[in-house]
């Protein structure tokens, strides 16, 4: 059995591209990771993602734990064998489902109890069963569970919060039971002061956890702050152990962040905006719902090496989304996935060849026009 670890193989100044090793198979960073929050990636089939060759997928331990439920996973041979995909996954720890999406919830040292957003039921989640629930899943990569810190917050908030995280990261890892090609990643709070994000990433340095993420970021901040706090939480991690910024998915905030250190990214935008009539293209957004594409014979983007890119017709995607059709779906999530994969492609590519200070300014003027529409 593979064991879990990273190799960085070179970089670009803070750019870096490198290797993971976990128990399902390698993952080649810097790497986005499209968001299965129930098992899948909504409207899209394993096939196809396969076919992208899409290395990663994430899912969630909030929703999956509420339906179908972990131990039923579990006894259907893990996740993997579940959703029929034979790849690595992350499940992210429901902090921030927890967070934004149920009722009544209490936060105390034991953990945080809540009301289901299905049925309404009372559910209790400490970190010693996030972490177990998480290993009946059977993910490649657990995450601690964590109080995402809402935006803004003061100070005094912003450092009560990030010790109860601090010290549930400690429980977490206590219980978590090694074994040859898993591991657990810590996450990084404290707001938007710097001083916190600091002291929380040094020890957790210090806890030593196999991979470090960048939680309670993309919550409403300004992009200029986000950037500088993912650039003062990353100062005391070490330099060999893979760094994930939770959430973040706006091609200019994933060119930044990779310019800052960062390996891996998730983000619902790709999908979201797919079922929105929305594609995600080289020359900057575009709204299929507009009038303006009913008679536009061009292909989404074919700059982008994926069938559904080349093969429809804007004109055809604007009828299919004006009439809401499944297949407008379809097409245009996995193209923005397709969009999503080329793009980190390139910039895997950029750092090998120490051009990537090029290519972000090749995205940044992509931004541009993405502002515009």
């Amino acid at each position: 059995m593979k064991e879990f670890k990273f190799s960085l193989e070179t970089t670009d100044k803070e750019a870096r591209a490198g290797v993971l090793q976990t128990r399902y198979g390698k993952i080649k960073t810097p790497v986005f990771m499209p968001v299965g929050t129930l098992g899948s990636v909504k409207a899209i089939f394993p096939e196809e993602l396969k076919k992208l060759d899409i290395e990663i997928i994430l899912s969630n331990t909030y929703h999956l734990m509420l339906r179908p439920g972990d131990k039923l996973i579990r006894n259907m041979g893990g996740i993997q064998k579940f959703t029929n995909w034979n790849k690595p996954i992350l499940t992210d720890s429901g902090g921030y489902q927890i967070w934004s999406l149920s009722k009544l919830r209490k936060i105390n040292e034991e953990g945080v109890s809540f009301l289901s957003h299905i049925d309404g039921k009372k559910i209790n989640l400490t970190p010693e069963n996030a972490i177990k629930i998480q290993e009946n899943l059977n993910s490649d990569i657990s995450m601690v569970l964590d109080e995402c810190t809402e935006y803004p917050a003061t100070y005094e908030r912003a450092k009560k919060s990030m010790e109860l995280s601090l010290r549930w990261a400690k429980r977490c890892k206590k219980v978590f039971k090694t074994r040859t090609g898993y591991g657990l990643f810590g996450i990084v709070q404290g707001g938007m002061f710097q001083d916190l994000r600091k002291e929380c990433s040094s020890i957790l340095s210090e806890i030593d956890f196999d991979g470090y993420a960048l939680g309670g970021l993309s919550v409403g901040e300004p992009h200029e702050l986000m950037i500088d706090v993912v650039k003062q939480s990353l100062e005391n991690i070490c330099i060999d152990k893979p760094r994930y910024l939770m959430g973040v998915g706006r091609p200019v905030d994933i060119i930044k962040a990779v310019e800052s250190g960062i390996d891996m990214f998730d983000c619902v935008i790709p999908t979201r905006f797919g079922r929105n009539g929305r594609a995600i293209t080289s020359l900057g957004e575009i709204n299929l719902r507009n009038a303006c594409y009913a008679k536009d014979e061009n292909p989404i983007d074919s700059s982008v090496d994926c069938h559904v890119s080349n093969n429809f017709s804007r004109s055809y995607i604007h009828h299919l989304t004006k009439s809401n059709e499944i297949l407008s779906s379809m097409i245009l999530s996995l193209h923005n996935i397709a969009f999503y994969k080329k793009m980190m492609s390139d910039i895997r590519e950029s750092i090998f060849k120490k051009k990537f200070k090029d290519l972000k300014k090749n995205y940044l003027n992509y931004h541009e026009k993405y502002k515009k529409t």
